[in-house]
């Protein structure tokens, strides 16, 4: 099993929802976080001033898959969150030793 966690603009929610879905996965969680990349946030104007935003809003959506699904995840992913634009955001594979399911006590494969 594999833990994907994927960094996205907020507005892309909705695309990576429904292509993950298309691959049979609907369960997620999903964190509002803040953060930067190479362009070091966003200048903006305000009046005659000038300032940088440098933490932009973004959303975690996390997801456990099986090994065999690891790549159709994260083409769903990619296809949902791109927008060809700087900061479209970061996909991140990160391996899992077990899962259990707290209502049933199923572990492994049968948990996810």
């Amino acid at each position: 099993m594999k833990k994907i966690e994927a960094i996205i603009r907020e507005e892309r929610l909705e695309a990576v929802k429904k292509h993950l879905e298309e691959i049979g996965y609907f369960g997620m969680t999903l964190t509002e976080v803040s953060g930067r990349g190479r362009q070091k946030g966003v200048p903006l104007k305000w009046g005659s001033k000038e300032y940088r935003l440098e933490f932009l809003p973004k959303l975690k959506v996390e997801v456990v898959v099986m090994d065999e699904d690891v790549s159709g995840a994260i083409n769903a992913i990619i296809k949902g969150a791109r927008t060809g634009d700087i900061g479209d955001g970061k996909i991140f594979i990160i391996p899992i030793e077990d899962a259990v399911r707290i209502r049933t006590g199923d572990s492994g494969n049968n948990a996810v």
